[in-house]
């Protein structure tokens, strides 16, 4: 019993830390994707002293927990189904198993995302009722068509220990950081044509002044 109650305790606190590096990487990647625009983060804003429109949905803030929790469990789940129905149980590896990581890469991504679509279409009150069946379609095919550009993301961390050296390519920043923030940029961008002043929510173009007056 309590070497499964530690086998537990550690996948939840790996679960955890890959929770907190996608909500990392997903921050960062607004900077990538909107260098020069405010962001909205809802509740948040009051900090940054910007104006507050919805606390939460529709959100920068709502991306980025919703999907780094859905990301971070898909990502754990699909890692050990791929572990166990093509590697017989051996731990994923990209340098060993390049191919099947890759497909872990886009599965895991395509479905954390699409689970987030789904649970924004359902429960997001700014979505009128006739159209959440229409948000659900149309965010699983961006997210079909933004997983798709995550290919590279196993290959960043063996670009960095070239460039910087095996030990930060091996670090967490290098390993797991920096790999995400470039996924979710990509992800995002291709996807929803999430870049500049393109994919702004009503506040965001507002703030930014794109325009006089939001929610009109």
């Amino acid at each position: 019993k309590s070497s499964s109650a530690a086998e537990t305790m550690a996948m939840l606190g790996s679960i955890t830390k890959t929770f907190g590096t996608y909500m990392l990487a997903d921050t960062l990647s607004n900077f990538i994707q909107h260098p020069t625009q405010k962001m909205d983060y809802g509740i948040l804003n009051q900090v940054i002293g910007r104006e507050v429109d919805q606390a939460w949905w529709g959100t920068r803030t709502e991306h980025i927990v919703g999907v780094a929790a859905c990301l971070a469990l898909t990502d754990h789940a699909s890692s050990a189904f791929f572990s166990s129905a093509f590697l017989g149980g051996k731990a994923l590896c990209f340098a060993k198993s390049p191919a099947t990581f890759v497909a872990h890469t886009f599965f895991f991504i395509f479905t954390g995302v699409t689970v987030y679509v789904g649970l924004d279409a359902a429960l997001n009150p700014l979505h009128k009722a006739e159209d959440r069946v229409k948000e659900f379609g149309n965010g699983t095919y961006s997210s079909a068509i933004g997983s798709c550009t995550a290919w590279f993301e196993p290959y960043v961390a063996p670009v960095v220990a070239r460039i910087a050296g095996p030990a930060a390519g091996a670090s967490w920043a290098g390993s797991s950081l920096l790999p995400a923030t470039l996924a979710y940029s990509t992800v995002k961008g291709v996807g929803w044509n999430d870049w500049g002043n393109a994919g702004l929510n009503p506040l965001e173009e507002k703030i930014n002044g794109l325009v006089t007056g939001h929610r009109e």
